[in-house]
C-alpha cells in the first residue's frame, strides 16, 4: 500500500490510519487505530470508522484482525461496523449492545486479552451514554489511552450525555497518570493527567460563564439564550454542538449542583 495511506506508527503497541472524513467536527478526519505487540499473530481494530471502500481495505490489509472495538456510537466511528466486520470475520463489540456486530457488550474495568497485549476497557460517559476509553497499560512506560471522542488531540469535546458523568469520566482518567493519549480526532498527546486537568478547568470556567450569563437573563433562560451569550464566537456549523453542551450544563446547574 501507498505510504500516504499506510498506517502510521503513534505509540509502541499502536498505530494508526486517518479516515478520509474531515470536517467541522471530525476535525482532520476520524483516527482509526491498530493495537499489537510486536510478533503478535493478529490485531485489534478501534473505530473502523465511516463507511469509505478504501480505509477499510487498507485497515483489513494490516494484519489478521482478531476483535473489532468501537469507542462510541456515533456514526464516524461505526457506520463502518457491519462491513468491516464481514471483511474481516472478526467480531465488532462495543458498550452498546445495538452496536455490536458478532460479539457480546463491553463491560467496564473488563480485561481484553488479544493481539499480544491486554486492553482494559474503562466505561467514560459523557460526550455520550456510551463512551469508552481503551486502556492499554504496557503501552511504554506510562501506558497509553485511547479517548476516542472523550478527549481530542486538539480543542475539546462536546457533551452529549451528561456533565457530571463527564467530570467523573475525567476524574477517572485523570487517575491513569502521564498516559499517552490516542485520541480519535487530532494528533497524540503526551500526559493524560495533565490534559484532564485542563479539560476539568475549562469545564468549570464555562459552568461559571453560564451561571453569569443565567444571572443576566433569569434562570429560567433558554438553551438558544445562554449559547449566544457562552458561545458567541461558535461557528454556524458547530452551534448545534455548543447547544448540546449549554444543555447539559444548564441540567447540572438545575439539578442541584
Amino acid at each position: 500500500m501507498p505510504d500516504d495511506i499506510a498506517p502510521q506508527r503513534t505509540s509502541t503497541l499502536t498505530r494508526s490510519l486517518l479516515a478520509p472524513n474531515a470536517g467541522p467536527m471530525t476535525l482532520d478526519g476520524t483516527n482509526s487505530y491498530l493495537i499489537g505487540a510486536r510478533g503478535a499473530r493478529s490485531i485489534v481494530v478501534v473505530d473502523p470508522g465511516p463507511l469509505d471502500a478504501g480505509h477499510l481495505a487498507t485497515l483489513a490489509a494490516s494484519g489478521r484482525v482478531e476483535l473489532v472495538l468501537v469507542t462510541h456510537w456515533h456514526a464516524d466511528h461505526t457506520a463502518a461496523s457491519v462491513r468491516f466486520g464481514a471483511l474481516t470475520g472478526a467480531p465488532v463489540r462495543a458498550f452498546d449492545a445495538q452496536f455490536c456486530v458478532g460479539g457480546d457488550p463491553l463491560v467496564d474495568g473488563e480485561l481484553v486479552r488479544a493481539a499480544g497485549t491486554g486492553i482494559r476497557i474503562m466505561a467514560t460517559p459523557g460526550h455520550t451514554d456510551d463512551s469508552i476509553c481503551v486502556h492499554l497499560p504496557a503501552d511504554g512506560p506510562t501506558g497509553s489511552v485511547l479517548t476516542g471522542d472523550t478527549i481530542l488531540g486538539r480543542g475539546t469535546s462536546i457533551i452529549d450525555g451528561t456533565l457530571a458523568d463527564y467530570l467523573a469520566s475525567l476524574e477517572a482518567l485523570r487517575a491513569l497518570g502521564p498516559a499517552t493519549v490516542l485520541p480519535a480526532h487530532g494528533p497524540v498527546l503526551p500526559d493524560l493527567a495533565a490534559i484532564c486537568t485542563a479539560y476539568l478547568a475549562h469545564r468549570h470556567e464555562r459552568l461559571d460563564q453560564v451561571r453569569a450569563a443565567l444571572a443576566t437573563l433569569g434562570v429560567d433562560a433558554s438553551v438558544g439564550q445562554v449559547t449566544d451569550v457562552v458561545y458567541a464566537r461558535t461557528d454556524a456549523a458547530v452551534r448545534f454542538a455548543a447547544e448540546a453542551s449549554v444543555r447539559a450544563q444548564l441540567a447540572y446547574l438545575r439539578t442541584a449542583h
